[in-house]
């Protein structure tokens, strides 16, 4: 499957190597090389790694609906994350995610990370809110970073 850019600029996924594979049809995967900064003292995935890995994944697969919207529609935000770690993950990682229902400002979505061997890994449930604009400090809110081109959708 071919690499694909991500929708939006995420600086954090950009510096973790992720790469995305699939996005659409309310279905994700993100990938990654594992290299030594992704370690953790047993010489594997460092758990924050697979968590990232799950939570951009099911975020991009309760965003995929929105795809063909100028600007790809509403951001998310991450409400809740339940994952369970099944074994040590190692070499390429793939993390596959599909958005399971959805309500107006809601996403419930499932992703599991699977090694090069086909091993499942680590599995997570996640719920997601659609947002326009995040609220911040004071009381402003700050719009989504797009990717240079990209205007903020109506709304």
């Amino acid at each position: 499957m071919a690499r694909l850019k991500f929708p939006l600029q995420i600086p954090f996924v950009e510096e973790l190597g992720l790469e995305l594979h699939r996005f659409g049809d309310g279905q994700a995967e993100v990938q990654v090389d594992l290299e030594q900064a992704h370690l953790n003292s047993w010489e594997v995935a460092h758990g924050g790694v697979l968590m990232t890995m799950l939570d951009v994944s099911m975020a991009h697969a309760a965003r995929s609906i929105h795809a063909k919207e100028p600007g790809h529609g509403p951001g998310l935000v991450t409400i809740e994350m339940k994952t369970s770690f099944m074994r040590p993950a190692e070499g390429r990682l793939v993390a596959k995610a599909k958005l399971l229902h959805r309500s107006a400002t809601m996403a419930f979505c499932e992703g599991s990370v699977y090694d090069e061997d086909h091993h499942l890994c680590a599995h997570a449930t996640g719920t997601f809110k659609y947002l326009r604009k995040l609220p911040t400090k004071g009381g402003t809110t700050k719009p989504m970073a797009r990717r240079e081109g990209e205007g903020e959708p109506p709304g």
